[in-house]
């Protein structure tokens, strides 16, 4: 089952987002943990959050952000984090929290979603390549 981040969900939530961060071999503090929880259960900001339920459990995660576009007059949604826990990988909840965020985005008005991987990240680009389309952009940083 795919629903709203709730504030009881603090442990199962944080347990998911920790195990996405190592798998991108990082780690924040635990202001940023707090401020991050807080953020996506406040009505006001445009962050939000779906997560997995299967078993009365938290399996997976999704973290989107409207935002505006220059190019549109419409908000976009950015897909910022994306998690399942790897034993529940191939169960469909990956496909379920992306379709979550669609059914999220077309309710607001946002027709375009995107989102970002790791090149190597080839598990969850077999799900990606079905879900959407590859664009040709290269991402800068400072």
């Amino acid at each position: 089952m795919i629903r709203n981040l709730r504030a009881a969900d603090l442990p199962e939530w944080r347990r998911l987002w920790t195990g996405y961060l190592e798998f991108y071999g990082t780690s924040v503090s635990e202001d940023v943990y707090a401020a991050t929880f807080a953020r996506l259960l406040d009505p006001a900001r445009p962050q939000w959050a779906l997560v997995a339920e299967n078993g009365g459990r938290l399996v997976g995660l999704a973290h989107y952000i409207f935002h505006p576009h220059n190019w549109r007059i419409e908000d976009v949604c950015y897909l910022q984090d994306l998690y399942v826990d790897p034993a529940t990988r191939g169960t469909g909840a990956g496909r379920a929290l992306i379709e979550g965020v669609y059914a999220a985005a077309d309710a607001n008005g946002t027709p375009q979603v995107w989102w970002l991987t790791q090149e190597g990240n080839g598990t969850a680009r077999q799900l990606y390549d079905r879900m959407a389309r590859v664009t040709p952009f290269i991402r800068y940083q400072r």
